[in-house]
């Protein structure tokens, strides 16, 4: 039985080329390299040819593209024999919609409020123009709705086996109300002549049976359905009618026709550019194909746990990653819901069910107290490794660097809210007009506040967005935790320092409806209803405008270190001194030890090495500012005829991006392209030249043909020369980066997450680049070739082939899973480093009772490795030792130290082929976990 906290998880990314059954036959490679846990994509049914299975279609069916219910049984019994885990990243923030494949979607187009799954996605009915009754605007059509009416794109269509109506466009289906089925027949009747034909009068009586705008009702719809599908001959009528709603020379009143009854829907179909400002139901982000869920509904919470809540019950489920838990309206209700269908649905005997959450944890912010969970997905832990791993002393060289290359002299915060303010103006304004329009009806609602104007409302409430420096609050009907009142009220004092008029207590009104003050007992006359809902909507919005505008906006305008700009990261910080990396490991020992700690994920920006390799760029600054400038000089030469050259700011950024996943074997044209479709993709999320909502295909074809010039030998030898220089110095950085990298993740507080086929060196890009399929049979044959006890020298040697990053992966997971109790409960104490090379150094202890497995790695490589030129002689550390004090009976786990008795040894004697060691130790006195609550 596998344990409850992981020692270690593998993520695998399911697709239709790698389902059930190629999952379980990679299980051995897994048990081998030392995992405990699956850490498994979301495999729920999704919509067809998903390559990542977040646009759930049914949470209650398992995806039929990977092999289905009966393949998931079978991936269920071979982890049961592994003894394996098996941990889904679970979506309960959204649903896949649109097209015909959604049955609640499907519904709700239907019977708009009166659907049962009405409740169920996020939309503000009342919102729609036009609509008395409610209505979702649907954003599907690729042109104006009059050309795509009238060119006859969207089609009214007749379904003999449901006997149901429906309007298409394309792939997409938009049924009819029933209740509109008495107009459809005794137009398509009249049409096709049929009045006085059997089938023709049958369906004329069926039409009468649906006069009255609520006929037929919602029970009654199925066997009335049922009973036109069984009229002999009546298919054939509906098709010639059919004519009557399809615009072509002959029928002129088709397109009034298909008009006016798709007027009478509870939906609208819509240009899709419509939905930057018309939208009227909560995305995913700003992708109109992923709905919202009211998961908070209780009806919706059972109906969309069925499945996981069987999964749990039947021990084929041992732990759950909750995605996007800040798009929920109140993640603490949702986990508390959880925790008790865990606790019911777990199996006698089984203890325990491993919970993390997908959460953005912002600089020094802190994880609230969620119910249930062992901690993160781990971003955070990813950022406090790469700032350990950086050069302070390289920064204001590269700051300058990128000010010279780009012509930028703007901090990150001010690139920042510049995002801000473009995906306040187009990406998400609907949502954001939503809440405006919310609080303008609260404060109209009551005489103390209804002087406030709708448009300095929502100058107020932008000026609170551009300042909120987290991804969301979390307040609940009971009110704001201290944490949360002390953010907003922040907040709101940074937008009032820059407001301008005479309505400062506006921002009063702002913060009491934010904290729900404004309708607290004893200040009555503000409607509770609408002042929670604003308050909730706000924080889910929030986490959506801070992702669009830092993550995938400000991080590809703002290029100083490609390597810092990671989801989680913020670029006004600098680097992590190894005193500040224990502080934060203390804390997290104490706290929540069991979280997991990712190097990459689906979501990175690059890979772990890629990103290893850039950091390097931190010791290496002086030869990169002068190398960028001589680039820029030489690619010139090569790209001066072309129509339209990359601005200087996406030239700087593609050196790094080159930099980063520089392939060690050379490049091909298989490299040239994902370098160019990395460009456009970076280039569109910076929305500058170009973006996703306006392609700019000159620009964009700019940036393709620069980099095809500047990779192509024949044509730019000169500059082609001078970056793989640099490139290969930056590559050994990275790589013995890398090695530390991987060792911290594994031996540090938390548990460590290996992404599919990092195993070797990871210089992907951001996705799709790094959901590319693994070759799981060369990284399972070079684990069996290295053996238990591998040729460290052999492996340092070929370094360049990623074996030893595999061979120190495995070592590390062993003596992971050997002292399993120790990693998972035990305690964490700094140990001192001295010597003229200590900030090099980064050692502790992890301590359980008279055990202690003691953790020594080098950083910061350019001085031991000449300008990193040569892997690095153990030599290069000889003045500088570690403090083994309070420690005995050394013997190593991983290293040349032999067994021995010693208060310190110099690191010239700790490191042999590898710039880390792992020893076992007892302790002289068995440490309670309070006596390590300081840094030695």
């Amino acid at each position: 039985m596998p344990p409850v906290v992981p020692i270690a998880t593998y993520r695998l990314q399911f697709t239709p080329d790698f389902g059930f059954d190629q999952a379980a036959a990679i299980l051995p490679y897994l048990k081998a390299l030392g995992i405990t846990h699956v850490y498994a994509s979301p495999f729920l049914k999704a919509r067809a040819g998903s390559t990542h299975g977040y646009d759930i279609i049914d949470h209650n069916a398992f995806n039929p593209e990977l092999g289905g219910e009966a393949g998931f049984l079978r991936l269920s019994q071979a982890l049961a024999k592994a003894d394996l885990g098996l941990i889904l990243d679970f979506v309960p923030n959204h649903m896949g919609v649109h097209h015909a494949d959604n049955a609640w979607w499907l519904d709700m187009l239907e019977w708009g409020p009166k659907s049962p799954h009405a409740d169920s996605f996020d939309i503000e009915w009342e919102t729609l123009p036009e609509r008395p009754r409610g209505g979702v605007l649907l954003p599907i059509l690729g042109r104006p709705y009059g050309e795509a009416l009238e060119s006859g794109e969207i089609e009214l269509r007749y379904d003999p086996r449901e006997g149901s109506f429906s309007a298409w466009y394309f792939e997409h289906r938009m049924p009819i109300g029933p209740n509109r089925y008495g107009e459809i027949l005794s137009k398509v009747v009249a049409q096709a002549g049929a009045a006085d034909e059997p089938a023709g009068r049958r369906l004329l009586e069926l039409a009468a049976r649906t006069k009255g705008p609520r006929n037929p009702p919602r029970d009654q719809a199925p066997r009335f359905k049922q009973e036109l599908a069984a009229v002999a001959g009546g298919s054939e009528v509906i098709e010639r009618g059919l004519a009557a709603f399809q615009p072509k020379a002959g029928v002129p009143g088709a397109v009034t026709a298909l008009h006016r009854l798709l007027e009478r829907q509870y939906y609208r179909p819509a240009f899709w550019r419509l939905a930057s400002n018309e939208i009227n139901y909560r995305r995913f982000f700003d992708i109109n194909a992923l709905a919202g869920m009211r998961v908070e509904d209780p009806s919706t919470f059972v109906s969309m746990h069925r499945l996981v809540s069987r999964m749990i019950a039947a021990d084929q489920l041992q732990g759950l990653r909750i995605d996007h838990i800040d798009g929920l309206r109140d993640p603490q209700q949702y986990l508390r819901r959880l925790q008790s269908l865990v606790r019911h649905a777990r199996p006698p005997g089984r203890a325990g069910f491993y919970v993390v959450v997908e959460k953005i944890l912002a600089e020094g912010e802190r994880l609230p107290r969620f119910a249930g969970i062992a901690g993160t997905t781990g971003y955070e832990w990813l950022n406090v490794i790469s700032r350990m791993l950086l050069d302070w002393r390289g920064l204001d060289t590269l700051d300058r660097a990128w000010r010279e290359a780009s012509g930028d002299i703007r901090d990150f915060e001010e690139v920042l809210a510049g995002a801000k303010r473009r995906v306040l103006g187009n990406i998400l304004a609907s949502e954001f007009t939503v809440l405006t329009r919310l609080l303008a009806r609260i404060a109209a609602g009551h005489y103390s506040t209804r002087d406030f104007s709708p448009e300095r409302l929502r100058a107020a409430l932008e000026a609170y967005v551009i300042h909120f420096p987290v991804y969301r609050t979390y307040v609940t009907p009971s009110g704001p935790s201290p944490n949360d009142r002390a953010v907003i009220e922040a907040t709101v004092a940074r937008a009032r320092a820059e407001w301008f008029g005479a309505d400062m207590d506006i921002f009063d009104f702002l913060r009491d409806a934010l904290t729900l003050d404004l309708v607290a007992p004893g200040r009555g006359g503000h409607s509770i209803r609408r002042v929670r809902r604003f308050a909730f909507k706000v924080q889910q919005f929030t986490g959506p405008m801070m992702a669009k505008s830092m993550e995938d906006t400000a991080f590809y305008r703002y290029h100083r270190l490609l390597a810092l700009n990671e989801v989680g990261g913020d670029l006004s910080v600098g680097a992590l001194p190894p005193e500040d990396f224990h502080r934060r490991m203390l804390s997290r020992a104490q706290s929540q030890p069991h979280g997991l700690t990712a190097s990459a994920t689906h979501d990175t920006k690059r890979g772990e090495d890629a990103r290893a390799r850039i950091l390097a760029l931190s010791e290496l600054a002086d030869d990169w500012s002068k190398a960028t400038r001589q680039w820029r000089e030489l690619s010139t030469a090569a790209t001066q005829d072309l129509a339209e050259n990359p601005a200087p700011a996406h030239e700087y950024m593609l050196y790094q991006a080159l930099l980063g996943a520089w392939p060690l074997g050379g490049i091909d044209q298989d490299f040239v392209a994902r370098m160019q479709n990395y460009a456009v993709k970076a280039a569109r999320e910076g929305k500058e030249q170009t973006s996703w909502l306006a392609p700019n295909e000159v620009y964009e074809n700019g940036l393709k043909d620069f980099l095809a010039r500047i990779l192509d030998r024949t044509r730019s030898s000169a500059f082609l020369d001078s970056f793989e220089a640099l490139a290969r110095r930056a590559a050994l950085l990275g790589a013995l980066n890398g090695l530390t990298q991987v060792t911290l993740k594994t031996m540090m507080p938390g548990v460590p997450d290996f992404y599919q086929g990092t195993e070797f060196w990871d210089l992907s890009l951001v996705d799709p680049d790094n959901r590319r399929p693994v070759d799981f049979a060369a990284r399972s044959t070079a684990l069996a070739e290295i053996g238990e006890n591998p040729d460290w020298a052999m492996l340092a040697e070929r370094w360049q082939s990623g074996r030893i990053k595999l061979a120190l992966s495995r070592r590390l997971l062993a003596i992971r899973n050997r002292f399993e109790h120790l990693f998972t409960h035990g305690s964490y104490r700094p140990l001192r480093v001295e010597g003229p090379q200590a900030d090099e150094i980064v050692a502790f202890a992890r301590s359980s009772g008279r055990d202690t497995v003691l953790v020594v790695a080098g950083r910061l490589f350019s001085r031991a490795t000449e300008s990193g030129r040569f892997w690095p002689a153990p030599e290069a550390w000889k003045q500088t030792s570690v403090m083994f004090d309070g420690f005995s009976a050394i013997r190593p786990l991983l290293g040349p130290v032999q067994t021995r008795e010693a208060a310190q040894l110099p690191v010239s004697q700790l490191f042999g082929h590898l710039p880390v060691t792992i020893l076992l130790a007892e302790s002289t006195k068995a440490r309670k976990p309070r006596a390590q609550a300081a840094v030695t």
